[in-house]
């Protein structure tokens, strides 16, 4: 879904595909998370990085706010709260800062735990 604001100038439209996209490249680059997590599939947790960061996002984009869930996988050994506090928050910075939608929340479900000699 694409979403329109109306302007003295225009319309100004963003998709949910660019708030998701943004949100997974600012959740990338969080210290401390290892991967996107792409959901449950036959008991195993797919994860994704790279060029896959929508996945693991889901959005709700309305006209001037947005709501944002994240599924992530945590660096074995990083306190999973102050994680997930600080990737609330550079999220929330990135759209923010990025689109000029307030975002109304930013929720995390942590799905699992890589060590860091894990294949992800």
């Amino acid at each position: 879904m694409t979403e329109q604001l109306q302007l003295d100038s225009g319309m100004i439209r963003i998709s949910d595909d660019v708030v998701a996209k943004i949100a997974g490249m600012a959740a990338l680059e969080t210290p401390g998370i290892a991967a996107m997590s792409g959901g449950l599939s036959e008991g195993w947790a797919k994860r994704l990085s790279g060029k896959n960061v929508q996945k693991g996002v889901t959005v709700e984009v309305g006209q001037l706010e947005a709501a944002i869930d994240l599924r992530i996988i945590v660096l074995y050994g990083t306190p999973i709260h102050e994680v997930s506090r600080m990737l609330q928050q550079n999220v929330r910075e990135a759209v923010e800062s990025m689109t000029g939608l307030k975002i109304v929340e930013v929720n995390v479900k942590v799905e699992g735990v890589a060590f860091k000699d894990d294949e992800l």
